[in-house]
């Protein structure tokens, strides 16, 4: 997932650079997006590993 958010985040780069405003600007949006999944999910394995298993 973090892999998705950084190839958006450089396609995002990529089409500022080249001055094409609403491809940057979504791709940008969806690297957010994914970002966010991404640390939500981190976060919450962490804490589902921090618990005991259950018997």
């Amino acid at each position: 997932m973090l892999r998705w958010a950084l190839i958006f985040l450089i396609v995002a780069l990529v089409a500022g650079a080249l001055s094409l405003g609403a491809v940057a600007g979504t791709a940008a949006w969806i690297a957010k997006v994914l970002f966010i999944v991404f640390i939500v999910l981190f976060l919450v394995s962490l804490v589902a590993g921090r618990r005991p298993p259950v018997v």
